[in-house]
């Protein structure tokens, strides 16, 4: 008895899927997906609800002709847990006969399997799976060939078989499961491909597809760390010559590791011999006005755009959406990369804003902390005794004169870049004191005079011949509608259109 289900996209596209009691509903996915000409990223939902796509079409509880609706997965894979049933009397050496884990949803079967290898279980019983060799027989008897013949995993999952390598290519959400657990009942059947030419078929099938895997995201990152390491060579419990094909072919794939991403290096001045010793010292401004204030610019590049509008509207609609948490190892994982980040910069500059518009900059290494940068200060301040404070903008934080080893400026404050820090007085500094001039003699002398680079101004005639975004298109409506009349209208938007008749 057959029957169909009507499958739906986002873009209101359907099609017809037959199927019969026994019928997979991952199946059923595949082919819509075909149909319809999409990727597999997709999961399948009835009114609202998500159809286990594990079980066949008579335990789905769906009706016959069911419309189903095609929705994209979450990119971030989901933890499956995974047990593999070994048969005895392998099996007698691991708890009820059994291994697992927790994979992602993306591993593919044959990354289980190479994964189950190596644990720890695992590698001191010397399991093999994926590379059993026996000996040809003919009747029972050797054959005296001296042929491997290839011993291929067969993999029972709920009443399904795979027993191919291209059912091995197969990830678990492919196959149905994108969360919960799973019980995988392994057993072998004898091929009738040698060793060699089935290690050829393994290195076709799945080497190029390990050489050419992609960097995932963080989410994925955290979901396959959480998983067993990273499958190694294996040894097989036949003869030698299967050990040295089997991790010949492995050890192709275990040297294509992506390199790790260096953080850029930030350059600085060089450091005067003295770390105390200022790199750059600035003279106040000689104008009340600001610098920025005196540059002339075009009104038309402050006029917002249709680009803008989209702009702004694509950021409204992406707010909108709904974001999981990130979960603890993401976190650990964030805070890794920044401690990674942290130490890959050797140093940044500091520049210190002083109350009468003067200012200064240190090169700041990863090892100097707050005591030493209040220090340096001291040395270009007119009366070193004044009681001050350094203040990070855009944050109430002000840094500690602390020589403590857990007040190094760059870990304990996070700085990774150049910084500008502003001097504040502390609150006993009377005010005829703070009105004194803040440099000392020598450094006032020193001082320079910040240079503003004058940016060329390039006036295209032709772009300002041009009447705006925004004229062109309404003159463009307005020429229409003199030219098709009615059957324009409906290409003017609604605010456009004058009251009255819609």
């Amino acid at each position: 008895m057959s029957s169909h289900v009507v499958v739906t996209s986002s873009s209101a596209r359907s099609t017809k899927v037959k199927v019969s009691p026994g019928t997979y509903m991952s199946d059923v996915l595949t082919q819509a997906c075909q149909a319809l000409n999409l990727s597999g990223n997709y999961i399948l939902k009835h009114k609202q609800k998500t159809v286990d796509l594990s079980v066949p079409f008579r335990l789905a509880g769906l009706p016959g002709g069911a419309k189903l609706d095609l929705v994209i997965q979450s990119k971030s894979p989901a933890l499956v847990t995974v047990a593999v049933a070994i048969p005895a009397p392998e099996g007698n050496a691991f708890p009820n006969g059994r291994l697992g884990g927790k994979f992602p949803s993306n591993f593919t079967v044959w990354q289980i399997l190479r994964q189950i290898e190596d644990l720890p279980e695992a590698v001191n019983a010397r399991l093999n799976i994926t590379a059993r060799g026996v000996a040809a027989t003919n009747a029972g008897q050797p054959s005296g060939s001296g042929q491997l013949l290839y011993e291929q995993p067969t993999l029972n999952i709920m009443g399904r078989e795979l027993g191919s390598f291209q059912d091995f290519q197969k990830t678990l959400s492919q196959i149905g499961y994108n969360s919960g657990s799973v019980l995988i009942r392994l057993s072998y059947k004898i091929t009738d491909m040698t060793f060699f030419d089935a290690q050829n078929q393994i290195a076709q099938y799945f080497k190029a597809l390990e050489l050419a895997k992609p960097e995932t995201s963080s989410a994925s990152k955290s979901t396959s760390e959480e998983a067993s390491p990273t499958p190694v060579a294996t040894p097989a419990s036949a003869e030698s010559s299967e050990k040295d094909s089997s991790v010949t072919q492995e050890q192709g794939a275990a040297d294509a590791v992506p390199p790790h991403r260096v953080a850029p290096v930030i350059e600085h001045p060089a450091a005067p011999s003295d770390p105390l010793q200022p790199v750059h010292i600035f003279a106040a401004p000689s104008s009340s006005t600001p610098a920025a204030a005196l540059t002339h610019h075009n009104e038309a590049d402050f006029t917002p755009s249709i680009v803008h509008a989209q702009m702004h509207q694509a950021r409204l609609k992406e707010s909108g959406k709904n974001k999981r948490l990130l979960s603890n190892k993401e976190l650990e994982e964030q805070a890794a990369a920044a401690e990674a980040k942290l130490a890959a910069i050797q140093s940044i500059e500091a520049k210190v804003r002083f109350p009468d518009n003067t200012s200064a900059s240190w090169v700041i290494t990863k090892e100097e902390t707050g005591a030493k940068l209040y220090k340096a200060v001291r040395t270009v301040m007119a009366d070193r005794s004044l009681p001050f404070r350094l203040a990070i903008p855009g944050t109430r934080e002000t840094i500690r004169d602390d020589d403590s080893p857990g007040n190094e400026l760059m870990k304990a404050y996070k700085l990774t870049s150049n910084v500008v820090l502003n001097f504040i007085w502390e609150d006993s500094v009377a005010d005829a004191v703070r009105r004194r001039p803040f440099l000392k003699a020598s450094a006032a002398q020193a001082a320079e005079q910040i240079v503003v680079p004058d940016l060329p101004t390039v006036e295209d005639e032709e772009e300002q011949k041009k009447p705006p975004a925004w004229q062109q298109n309404s003159s463009k409506i307005v020429s229409d509608v003199s030219k098709h009349g009615d059957e324009a209208m409906k290409k003017i938007g609604k605010f456009f259109k004058l009251p009255g008749k819609k």
